[in-house]
């Protein structure tokens, strides 16, 4: 079995030129991928778009989204993965594009999946990666770079070649982004209400909370019996300290 490239989505984090949307629309057409977004583009001439894309990709052009804000971009899908070519404490790259095509194999049959590519010159913020389940890096030699539309058709490349056979792990359908960061946001302010997170900097305070809840891959139900916890708790502290001398 092959992964499900119908719930396979590119999108594109503030590219800087219209060309570069072209050829990733171009890359991923060749590989079977028809779904593209946009989020934020510098210049959305769409013109120079479908001239570096060809008329062989002018369907994904033609019907790719384009969005304001990467948050509610990413509202839609179930598993979200980042690339980065940078690694660090903040920046923990667990997968290569063909161990990540493996995963995907189970994973794409019930839930949507979309990789998030970073604008040309800096890639994904630690900002942008937060919303991101997983992490992708494609390897290289001694030169690092690879030009935007190149890092998609790697990516996509492996996608389209993924094995096979019958995916041998369950993957049930997980909850949604716009599910998963509301949850979040119910989290941050039940565990700074009972200062068990920094209220000053919680965003630096949730990394490894999101970390683990992220590589558990929770299900809508489960996103709201943590929600249902939230919940009590505020609830329990209003009780006992009213909010009005908090």
């Amino acid at each position: 079995m092959r992964v499900n490239l119908e719930n396979i989505t590119i999108l594109l984090h503030r590219p800087s030129y219209p060309e570069n949307v072209g050829a990733a629309a171009r890359a991923a057409k060749n590989m079977g991928l028809k779904h593209l977004v946009v989020v934020s583009p510098q210049n959305c001439d769409l013109g120079r778009i479908l001239k570096m894309a060809t008329h062989w990709a002018e369907d994904v052009v033609v019907n790719m989204e384009v969005r304001d804000n990467l948050r509610e971009a990413l509202a839609p899908y179930h598993f979200v993965v980042g690339t980065t070519a940078r690694t660090g404490s903040h920046r923990q790259t667990i997968r290569d594009p063909r161990k990540l095509a493996e995963e995907l194999v189970s994973v794409s049959q019930k839930n949507r999946v979309v990789v998030v590519f970073g604008p040309e010159k800096t890639g994904l913020s630690n900002d942008d990666l937060k919303y991101c389940h997983a992490l992708v890096t494609i390897p290289t030699a001694d030169f690092v770079s690879l030009n935007l539309a190149q890092a998609v058709m790697v990516i996509a490349y492996e996608m389209f070649m993924a094995a096979r056979e019958e995916p041998k792990v369950f993957a049930p359908r997980l909850a949604k982004s716009e599910e998963m960061e509301a949850m979040y946001d119910h989290l941050t302010e039940t565990l700074a209400r009972i200062n068990f997170i920094n209220p000053e900097n919680p965003e630096h305070w949730m990394l490894n909370v999101r970390r683990f809840l992220n590589r558990i891959g929770l299900r809508a139900r489960e996103v709201k019996i943590i929600r249902g916890f939230c919940r009590q708790i505020i609830w329990y502290c209003e009780k006992r300290i009213p909010v009005d001398r908090v």
